[in-house]
């Protein structure tokens, strides 16, 4: 009798998704990354309602992607960040979609907003790449693994012919 095909479970992946596929949130977490901190910078640039705002910065705080940093000791005034987690998830997501749709305008390819690599300071563009062979990899190039307890993907990868 043939094995059943267990279906993929996303649990903590969905809350993500769900989170950053909401209008206004993958909108803020975009312009946190590219430097629009402050409150009444996020209102004016998105044209966001303060209580909406209010609401989805609260909520993407309590998600822990962002960190709220008071910047006035007289009135409760805040910068929001991305948390470090946030930085390691949102921004390759937030890079891969910007692109896309700068690439993909109605009709009029946009221009690229450069992004610098600090680590070497230089401008990047950035691309996935295989662990392995250190390949770029395209959508085309990937194929899911069946997944095996105790097996290697190796070992799941010659099985299936895809090595």
């Amino acid at each position: 009798m043939a094995e059943k095909a267990r279906p993929v479970v996303f649990q903590h992946g969905q809350a993500f998704l769900a989170a950053v596929s909401e209008r206004w949130n993958y909108q803020i977490l975009r312009e946190v990354f590219f430097g629009i901190h402050r409150f009444g910078e996020l209102k004016r640039g998105l044209g966001i309602s303060a209580t909406m705002l209010t609401a989805r910065l609260n909520h993407l705080t309590e998600l822990g992607l962002l960190e709220k940093h008071a910047y006035r000791e007289d009135k409760p005034w805040y910068e929001y960040r991305l948390t470090e987690g946030a930085r390691e998830l949102v921004v390759p997501a937030i890079v891969a979609v910007t692109r896309w749709a700068e690439s993909h305008a109605d009709g009029e390819a946009l221009p690229a907003r450069p992004l610098l690599h600090t680590s070497c300071g230089y401008e990047t563009e950035p691309y996935l790449a295989c662990s392995h062979c250190h390949q770029p990899i395209e959508a085309a190039d990937l194929h899911p693994l069946p997944a095996k307890a105790g097996v290697s993907a190796e070992e799941v990868a010659g099985e299936t012919g895809l090595k």
